[in-house]
């Protein structure tokens, strides 16, 4: 079974569009931990854009009563954010390698040049008593490299995967993320998944197994607008615990 972690960011943005706490985002966490889902994911940015420092906060302060729901925190490892992942109390920190002004991710990890930032980095997700997580691109070398600095997990970052979704390119790109998570799982690596998945493209990526969290929330939010949020969410959960 793969966990469903619902990223809350658009939640935010939707929020934060009207300058009024509307909708508030612990409702969604809790809604959503209603549901049944397995994990909340949040990216706050320095901008605080969309996830608020607060919104952190409250979250982790939430799920550190509800047993089987994780917290995963997403940012880059700048001195406020890990200052942040140790007030907040994830379960999860995943690192992703954004500039200050990126609109979203868009590339993994180039792991042996980045030791300089990501090793002491580790040393405060330990001390924070999270797991450590790197974002990375479906690349074996990238995958070893993790495997080697004393990360826990890495994420696929899934948008080259979901941008040939249904063309001839499907089979042969999903190959490259086969290969990434095999070698991942004989290292040692946990594998969690994100970026761009949704309902249409989620079953076939998550066929190839030892998939162990997918985190979720821009095609969730937009296809909760279409369908409603309730049922979405059960088709999401359909999908994962028969993965």
């Amino acid at each position: 079974m793969t966990s469903l972690s619902v990223n809350l960011n658009k939640i935010a943005l939707l929020r934060n569009s009207r300058g009024r706490d509307y909708p508030n985002v612990l409702d969604y966490a809790r809604k959503l931990i209603d549901m049944g889902v397995q994990g909340i994911t949040v990216h706050p940015r320095q901008d605080e854009r969309h996830i608020k420092r607060t919104d952190a906060l409250e979250i982790g302060a939430l799920l550190a009563d509800v047993p089987g729901v994780e917290f995963n925190i997403e940012g880059y490892p700048s001195e406020d954010f890990m200052e942040l992942v140790g007030q907040a109390r994830p379960d999860q920190v995943t690192l992703v390698p954004d500039s200050v002004d990126q609109l979203t991710s868009d590339h993994g990890w180039q792991v042996p040049a980045s030791m300089d930032t990501l090793g002491p980095a580790l040393e405060k997700i330990r001390a924070a008593g999270a797991r450590g997580a790197l974002f990375l691109d479906p690349d074996v070398a990238q995958v070893e490299a993790t495997a080697a600095s004393g990360y826990d997990r890495i994420e696929l970052y899934t948008e080259h995967y979901a941008a040939t979704w249904g063309t001839p390119l499907q089979d042969t790109v999903l190959s490259t993320y086969h290969r990434a998570k095999d070698r991942a799982v004989l290292l040692g690596l946990g594998v969690n998944a994100g970026h761009d998945l949704d309902l249409r493209n989620l079953a076939d990526f998550l066929s190839m197994g030892d998939i162990l969290e997918v985190s979720i929330g821009h095609a969730l939010t937009v296809e909760a607008i279409d369908e409603g949020l309730p049922g979405v969410v059960a088709r999401y959960l359909a999908i994962c615990s028969s993965a």
